[in-house]
């Protein structure tokens, strides 16, 4: 009994989630629904992504599956791109639980110094069907104060 009540609060955290801006029904015979979630990044705040994924009310894992798109919605200055992680393995700007058995989506930024451009990728941190399902989007620098300002690599 406890548990059933322990579900029931989780289920009504997760339905308060701020960063929640759409809900999709897949239907009356499905207690499935596509959430849509905004995330503006941290540090590179010219940014706002938008993620799609399947949340399951009833269940105790959520599907793997989600999409990201990112674009340039505000400015983005040279001091932003100096402060995020350069590294080839960027840093995590966001994570939603997608399960009580520690399966997470996560949102990474890197940056491409070749192409002046602003990868964000989203990915699931658990297999499934031999495959860690991942989406990707990119957001260009060119005609922003950003764009040139690190050197590229070779």
């Amino acid at each position: 009994m406890k548990k059933l009540i322990l579900l029931g609060f989780m289920s009504l955290l997760s339905a308060c989630d701020s960063n929640e801006v759409g809900d999709i029904s897949l239907g009356i015979f499905t207690t499935q629904d596509i959430k849509l979630d905004i995330m503006v990044d941290p540090i590179v705040t010219g940014v706002t992504c938008h993620i799609a994924s399947i949340e399951a009310d009833l269940s105790l894992s959520d599907p793997s599956d989600s999409s990201i798109s990112c674009r340039q919605t505000g400015e983005i200055t040279a001091e932003m791109i100096k402060a995020i992680d350069l590294s080839d393995s960027g840093e995590i700007v966001f994570k939603k639980s997608k399960s009580i058995f520690f399966k997470n989506m996560k949102i990474r930024r890197v940056f491409d110094s070749r192409s002046q451009t602003l990868m964000y990728v989203s990915y699931s941190t658990k297999e499934t069907s031999g495959s860690f399902k991942h989406s990707l989007s990119t957001v260009p620098l060119w005609g922003t104060q950003a764009y040139n300002v690190l050197p590229k690599a070779d």
